[in-house]
């Protein structure tokens, strides 16, 4: 039996400390906007909704619309406390991506839905910071202690679709928002992914510190990727929306 991928705890101390400095909310707030812009073509307002893995409760204001009811969770982990078949519209910021067990929460959550009720979300998906990932294997290389586990593993835009099948979901639809970001160094990348809670939380992360010379090859590497005197970074933001079938 194979051990979790990703380490829970730390992932909980990263998003709270994120919180407690200062989050970066700017990615957040677009998934929100895009959301509600997705939700305002869908002919019918619901009745109780719940949102799962909103950084700040201030960015759910443009899908209050959507529903009588607007119920907030910050995290996965608190689900367990609502009844199966509790709401009709379920929305999910991030979270997914780093589910040790995706199959199963999928399942669990989509028992929390009532017949023809809506599944919606998004979260990073597999090609996200292609840069960064170059500049680690950079800074591995001048390490010289072989390739160690600094990025997250991701789900495939063309995998979502028969996960969400697979736990019950019919009329699975998913489409991808390739989002580009600008940097001058990537010293600011890191500082945006940690105000994001989104730095190496992976149960086999190496918990040395990078040597100088691994930290260095990392920063010239990102540099040299530049165009011009900025590097520009991209993070795939995998968008997708489900029913789960109508009563009989």
């Amino acid at each position: 039996m194979t051990g979790p991928i990703f380490d829970e705890q730390a992932l909980a101390l990263r998003r709270q400390r994120a919180l407690r400095t200062g989050p970066r909310l700017f990615l957040a707030e677009r998934a929100v906007e895009d959301l509600a812009d997705r939700l305002s073509l869908v002919q019918r307002r619901f009745g109780r909704a719940l949102l799962i893995g909103c950084p700040d409760p201030a960015l759910a204001e443009p899908l209050g619309g959507a529903a009588e009811q607007l119920v907030i969770a910050p995290a996965l982990d608190e689900v367990a406390r609502f009844p199966p078949g509790s709401f009709d519209l379920l929305l999910v910021l991030g979270q997914l991506d780093t589910a040790n067990e995706l199959r199963p929460v999928l399942h669990i959550l989509r028992a929390l839905l009532t017949g023809n009720a809506l599944f919606a979300g998004v979260f990073p998906g597999n090609n996200s910071l292609p840069v960064l990932r170059t500049a680690m294997l950079a800074a591995d290389r001048a390490g010289g202690g072989g390739v160690a586990p600094r990025t997250h593993p991701r789900i495939e835009a063309s995998a979502v679709a028969g996960l969400l099948e697979d736990a019950g979901f019919v009329m699975p639809v998913v489409d991808i928002d390739r989002v580009r970001l600008s940097y001058r160094s990537l010293d600011d990348l890191v500082a945006d992914l940690r105000g994001m809670g989104a730095t190496n939380v992976l149960a086999g992360r190496s918990r040395t510190p990078l040597a100088r010379a691994a930290v260095a090859a990392a920063r010239t590497e990102f540099g040299r990727l530049a165009d011009g005197e900025r590097t520009v970074e991209t993070v795939e933001l995998l968008h997708f929306a489900a029913w789960t079938p109508a009563h009989p």
